[in-house]
């Protein structure tokens, strides 16, 4: 007797119901999709543009119109005045000109060889005008009873402008100069490095702290909920107000911290936490620079995001069975080996994880820096520097390909993490 074999694959009813999946969320998917790739390359459009920040408008026809003259009677003349000029200092509108409605009874008397017109419709043509260009052009007008039973004024009625400027954000020009200059500057480099030691730093003191304070709020002791609360101010509170304490906390003429640190005889000075690049520490005959202002950012940093390291840390160790420390306990293992050898090993997972998103964030963090330091004293990073291109000096080409720069380095870095990183004991 023959037993019958299973189909093997997939069966025309579970490709039906799949197909039916796949569209179901394929409007999702397609919104999720530009959501997330429309920006990114927009910016790699523009860091390969010669883009300034006054070229995101591209130059146009700006007109002002007005009519000079009293009419009163019916052939009394005025003057319709057209007050023209191009909107960009440097850019050429090829083909410009304007076409008006005259109001009714109102009509153009006198030649003009710019402009012609048709019934009630008045035509310009200005042919090709170069930045910077202003004119006006007057014409003599006559009013009949039709418009003086109702004037109106012109200015009413914009004129409609036409014209072809060279838009720079969406024609076929690309150059590598953004990244020559990016590159070539002697600052990147610096820049470069000191984004990756605050990450670094900054990260691992979040996850070092949210590690302790998870550790501390495990167990059990009266008020514990309180102080689980009051451990979430620093995340939960406004960036702005957090920084400016800090700011008048650590300032180096009327801040707490150095009146206390001076009256403790600590230091003879007060120290300019936010202002002061470096001082010079000797260890064993080895004098290194210190960074203080960098240093203090990284602090910042530490202090305001360990909570949301905490909260994840102390959900996953509440999840460890409390039978494996019971054990541990009646073997003779203290709580530092109770720590190592089984909260340590459990906790990978979600450190790894942790410590992915808390780099990628940091890394992308402008907010902080700006508002402590603005990027002055050895505190300026990638993100500083995209800010300070793109606006202070107006280059918004240079700033995208920056931004380019932090896409790469966080790509690479996170390729590097998922090919290495550790998984989850539990």
């Amino acid at each position: 007797m023959t037993t019958a074999t299973p189909p093997r694959g997939i069966g025309p009813l579970a490709r039906r119901e799949m197909r039916l999946a796949y569209g179901m969320l394929l409007p999702t998917f397609i919104i999720v999709l530009a959501v997330v790739l429309g920006p990114l390359i927009a910016n790699f459009w523009i860091s390969f543009k010669p883009v300034q920040l006054a070229d995101l408008r591209p130059a146009s026809l700006l007109i002002n119109e007005r009519l000079r003259g009293n009419l009163v009677q019916p052939g009394d003349k005025a003057v319709l005045e057209y007050r023209i000029r191009n909107s960009s200092r440097d850019k050429k509108i090829e083909s410009a000109g304007f076409r008006d409605i005259l109001p009714a009874g109102l009509t153009v008397v006198g030649a003009n060889s710019q402009c012609v017109q048709s019934g009630d419709r008045l035509e310009c043509k200005l042919g090709d005008i170069d930045g910077g260009f202003r004119d006006r052009i007057r014409l003599d007008v006559s009013a009949d009873q039709t418009y003086l039973s109702n004037p109106i004024n012109p200015r009413q009625k914009k004129p409609d402008v036409f014209g072809k400027a060279d838009n720079i954000l969406t024609n076929s020009q690309f150059t590598l100069d953004n990244f020559k200059r990016v590159f070539s500057s002697s600052e990147f480099w610096t820049v470069l490095k000191v984004s990756i030691y605050y990450t670094i730093f900054g990260t691992v003191g979040a996850l070092v702290l949210g590690l302790f304070a998870a550790q501390l709020l495990n167990t059990v002791f009266p008020f514990r909920n309180i102080l689980r609360g009051i451990f979430l101010f620093p995340y939960v509170a406004p960036v702005i107000a957090v920084a400016f304490t800090w700011v008048v906390l650590l300032d180096p003429f009327s801040g707490t911290l150095n009146s206390i640190l001076q009256q403790m005889g600590v230091v003879d000075e007060p120290i300019n936490f936010f202002g002061q690049r470096s001082v010079p520490l000797n260890f064993f005959g080895l004098t290194i620079e210190f960074p203080v202002a960098l240093t203090t950012v990284i602090a910042f940093e530490a202090w305001r995001y360990f909570p949301l390291s905490f909260l994840f840390i102390l959900a996953r160790m509440q999840s460890i069975s409390s039978e494996m420390y019971e054990a541990a306990e009646i073997d003779g293992a203290t709580p530092l080996q109770q720590f190592w050898y089984i909260s340590l090993p459990q906790l990978f997972g979600i450190l790894a994880v942790l410590f992915l998103l808390r780099f990628i964030w940091t890394f992308n963090k402008f907010d902080d820096i700006f508002l402590l330091t603005g990027g002055a004293a050895g505190t300026r990073t990638l993100t500083v520097d995209v800010y300070e291109q793109a606006f202070a000096v107006s280059n918004l080409g240079a700033g995208a390909a920056v931004a380019v720069v932090v896409f790469i380095v966080l790509l690479s870095f996170s390729i590097v993490f998922f090919k290495f990183s550790p998984e989850d004991d539990g």
